[in-house]
């Protein structure tokens, strides 16, 4: 049975709802009742609830403040809330520190068990994701197969780099030293995406393709298979010696010839160098995928080897396909220190390689340079005057860390001209944004309808507009309201519910509520502080009871 509190100060809805619904028919235990936000919190506190129903508008402390509190102690705890047709925009903000529904007045209960069913069902999902994550973690721990081939998809992914990573992975699995070193053997099925094959024919293919490498693959030992991509299989040999890789490569033709008879499908296969750690697995996949891309222009279902002669080729491929796209896309994001920290990256793993001559720096710096303009077109005024410049200067150069020092400076260089130009015009939007709202700050925008005014994604609005202003959209519309409200006060000719209604709050118990959560006094208490007999504004004599 769950357990629900239901709280409300009028104690006439509690007893419909104790009396009127029924509670074990709907998987629920006799509900918990309370009469203010204090008393529910203080059992909340000593005991765990699955489901509170609270009212919006209590004295003290409010149905949205106990529900604030309530989450912070139980974040999955179903949130039910009552409100009268006037007190709408609490339950806006009720949603918003956690809520997941509400319910109006009069109640009905039919609406109610609704509710109830639904935060039951929910609940129940729940229980089974935690027990279901729990039979998985079971699985994959009992599971070899399956924990090595999730080890080889990340060790190539790079997502295994550390030593803190390597030992929660000997935690699941017995990884050997590497003594010897170790290779990356792809097999990849040739065309798979261009073969007029509809769906079901291609998963026929796929799983085919895997069964035929584990048989081909299943009397070798120390090694470590993963089916990267329906069309790609990626296997590491650990410590290879010249025995093992003999019987590897007959296996790569028997898996070859099996593919072609079985499924009139061709398979390139490549063989990486040897590297000397797992932390060279990633490197060795993407050297040896790029020897079979280049293979495959003139033949499928070769076997290729990849050799140290083909590195110079490697690395301008990888400049431009890996390297400079990855540093734009740090570059744009503005962070100087994660651009810095990825290039010392790459230039250590391009000096760690053999061979690394100080006139292939500079051919390297060169083509990264021309990269980098070309990219992001960097080329006219003053800018063309620095790239003239830099290309001067590289040619000075005399040695591999002058390149780098003076690589480093034009990307620092083109970042502080670029985010000062981009702040300067998002400075300027982001204010035009603002003072649009100021002036139609009684009129209900919503954030999408704002991003549509002014052409921009509704979630890019939001995070450039707490960046600029340092509040959020509705943080901001809210402090405007009051503002207004508290000029608005200060004249006794204008009633406090016309007030809410010229800054855009359609209920003045709204208004109220809002006023007093922001400026701690409710409005009539602020009006009668800051308004005088002639209405200059100044505090003292206001009449007692005025305006309302």
């Amino acid at each position: 049975m769950l357990n629900v509190m239901i709280v409300d100060d009028e104690p006439s809805n509690i007893q419909g709802l104790v009396r009127y619904i029924k509670w074990q028919d709907h998987g629920y235990a006799p509900p918990v009742t309370h009469e203010s936000g204090e008393e529910a919190l203080e059992a909340l506190q000593e005991t765990e609830f699955d489901v509170l129903i609270s009212d919006v508008s209590m004295p003290d402390m409010n149905g949205i403040e106990l529900v604030a509190r309530a989450k912070a102690l139980y974040p999955h705890i179903q949130v039910l809330m009552i409100s009268g047709y006037n007190e709408f925009e609490f339950v806006q903000d009720a949603i918003h520190v956690g809520a997941q529904a509400y319910v109006l007045k009069p109640l009905k209960f039919e609406e109610v068990t609704s509710r109830l069913d639904t935060f039951r069902a929910t609940l129940e999902k729940m229980q089974q994701i935690v027990e279901q994550t729990s039979e998985l973690e079971k699985k994959v721990s009992g599971s070899l197969k399956v924990v090595k081939e999730r080890f080889v998809n990340d060790l190539i992914a790079e997502m295994v780099q550390t030593d803190d990573m390597l030992l929660s992975w000997k935690s699941l699995m017995e990884l050997p030293q590497i003594a010897h070193g170790l290779r990356v053997i792809l097999f990849g099925l040739d065309h798979f995406l261009s073969l007029s094959k509809d769906a079901k024919e291609r998963m026929v293919l796929g799983s085919g393709f895997r069964k035929t490498v584990d048989v081909g693959l299943s009397d070798l030992e120390s090694l470590y298979v993963a089916q990267t991509a329906p069309d790609e299989i990626a296997v590491l040999h650990v410590n290879p010696t010249p025995e093992e890789s003999a019987a590897l490569e007959k296996q790569m033709v028997f898996i070859q010839r099996m593919m072609e008879e079985q499924y009139g499908s061709t398979v390139t296969v490549g063989l990486s160098r040897t590297g000397d750690g797992w932390v060279d697995a990633p490197l060795c996949y993407k050297e040896v995928k790029f020897k079979m891309a280049q293979a495959r222009l003139m033949s499928d279902g070769q076997i290729v080897h990849y050799d140290p002669t083909d590195s110079h080729e490697f690395k301008e491929y990888r400049l431009r396909e890996e390297f400079m796209p990855n540093i734009v896309k740090l570059m744009e994001s503005g962070d100087r220190a994660k651009v810095g920290e990825y290039m010392n990256r790459v230039f250590d793993l391009l000096q760690s390689q053999e061979p690394f001559s100080f006139s292939y720096a500079q051919a390297f710096g060169m083509s990264f340079l021309s990269e980098l303009i070309r990219i992001l077109k960097w080329q006219n005024g003053a800018e063309g005057e620095i790239n003239i410049l830099m290309w001067r200067r590289m040619l000075d150069c005399s040695s591999t860390s002058q390149i780098i020092e003076l690589l480093v400076e034009y990307v620092d260089r083109y970042m502080l001209v670029e985010k000062k130009e981009q702040g300067h015009q998002l400075h300027n939007l982001i204010r035009q944004i603002a003072a649009f709202i100021e002036e139609r700050v009684h009129e209900s925008w919503t954030v999408k309808q704002l991003a549509e005014q002014f052409n921009l994604n509704a979630s890019y609005l939001s995070v450039l507009f707490k960046k600029e202003m340092g509040k959020t959209i509705s943080e901001f519309v809210q402090e405007t309201r009051i503002q207004l409200a508290k000029q608005l006060l200060q004249d006794p000719g204008i009633k406090v519910y016309e007030v809410a209604d010229r800054v855009g709050i359609q209920t003045s118990a709204y208004f109220t509520y809002l006023f007093k959560k922001m400026v701690n006094c409710t409005p009539q208490e602020f009006r009668d502080h800051h308004y005088s007999v002639d209405g200059s504004g100044s505090g003292g004599g206001a009449r007692p009871g005025a305006g309302r």
